[in-house]
C-alpha cells in the first residue's frame, strides 16, 4: 500500500460531518495559502519567514507550504523542546526540517522556564499558568530571530484552535499570520496528507505539549471531528442547538460545550478593549 493511498483510508472515517475537500478543492486550497505566504513576506519587506517546529501537524503542514512559497532558503525553523515535551514527538520536528531542507535550530527552553518559575514560586504551582509560560517562551524566541534576520512570524493555529480559544494569548497566537487559520482539524489533516506530510504526522494524537502527557481531546473534552462538525454546523453554519443535535446525532452538551469554548475565548480573537472616546 503507498503512503497516499494508506493516508487516504485512514482519513476516511466516519465523523458526524464531513468537511473533506475535494482534490480540486485541495489544490485550490494549496495554491491560495502558498500564495498567501508569499504575499505576507513581500508585503512586509521581509527576507523570509520563522516557524516554530512541534513535530505536529499543524506546524508541518505550515512548513511544508511555507517552503513552497519561499523555497528552502526563505524559512527558517525552530525547535524549542522542554522536558514536558515528548522527545519522539521533537524528534519529528527536526526530521521535518531536514526533510524540506531548511535551515534550522534547537533551542532547549526549560532554563529559561525554570527561571521564570523561581520569580514566582507560588504561581509555578498552576499547571496552567506554567503551561502557558513555555507557549510564550517560543513566542518570544521566534519573534528574536524574525526582528533580528528581517523575517515574519508564521503561525500555525487552524480554525478549530482558533474558535474554541485552544490556544495561549500572546503565545502561539502571538504571530504574524495564521497560513491555516481557515482550515478545520479534519481539513489539515486531508491537506497534509495531499501534500505529501508523512503519515505518522498526519495521524499524530494533537497535543499542545504544555505538560507531560498533554492532549487537545482531553482538554477540550471533544475529539476533533466532533469540535469540527458542531463549528461548522452551528457556531458558523447558524444551525438551532436543536437542530445541531438531530443532524448530527451528538450529545446536546457536546454542542453546548462547544458553545461555551467558544463564548469564553472572546476576548482572544478580540483586540485588547480601550474605553470609548
Amino acid at each position: 500500500m503507498s503512503r497516499t493511498t494508506e493516508q487516504s483510508v485512514l482519513l476516511s472515517e466516519d465523523p458526524p460531518l464531513d468537511l473533506r475537500l475535494s482534490e480540486a478543492e485541495l489544490e485550490a486550497t494549496r495554491e491560495r495559502i502558498v500564495s498567501f505566504i508569499a504575499d505576507i513576506v513581500d508585503e512586509a519587506g521581509a527576507e523570509g519567514a520563522v516557524l516554530g517546529l512541534s513535530g505536529g501537524i499543524d506546524s508541518t503542514l505550515t512548513a511544508y507550504l511555507a517552503v513552497e512559497a519561499l523555497g528552502t532558503d526563505g524559512l527558517y525553523g525552530i525547535t524549542m523542546p522542554s522536558e514536558v515535551n515528548d522527545p519522539d514527538v521533537m524528534s519529528d520536528a527536526e526530521r521535518v526540517a531536514e526533510t524540506l531542507d531548511i535551515e534550522y535550530d534547537v533551542v532547549e527552553i526549560q532554563p529559561i522556564a525554570d527561571a521564570v518559575f523561581e520569580t514566582f514560586p507560588d504561581a509555578a504551582a498552576d499547571r496552567m499558568a506554567k503551561g502557558n509560560v513555555f507557549v510564550r517562551t517560543r513566542a518570544v524566541l521566534n519573534y528574536f530571530v524574525a526582528n533580528a534576520e528581517n523575517r515574519v512570524v508564521l503561525g500555525t493555529g487552524n480554525r478549530a484552535e482558533a474558535m474554541t480559544g485552544y490556544f495561549t494569548k500572546y503565545g502561539d497566537q502571538a504571530v504574524d499570520c495564521n497560513p491555516i487559520g481557515n482550515l478545520y482539524k479534519m481539513q489539515v489533516r486531508q491537506l497534509a496528507a495531499h501534500v505529501g506530510v508523512p503519515h505518522d504526522v498526519v495521524m499524530q494524537e494533537p497535543s499542545a505539549g504544555m505538560w507531560e502527557g498533554q492532549t487537545d481531546a482531553e482538554e477540550m473534552g471533544l475529539d476533533y471531528d466532533t469540535v469540527d462538525a458542531i463549528l461548522a454546523v452551528h457556531v458558523d453554519g447558524g444551525l438551532s442547538r436543536d437542530a445541531t443535535v438531530r443532524e448530527l446525532d451528538v450529545p446536546a452538551e457536546a454542542v453546548d460545550r462547544v458553545v461555551e469554548l467558544y463564548e469564553r475565548s472572546a476576548h482572544k480573537r478580540s483586540m485588547p478593549p480601550a474605553p470609548k472616546r
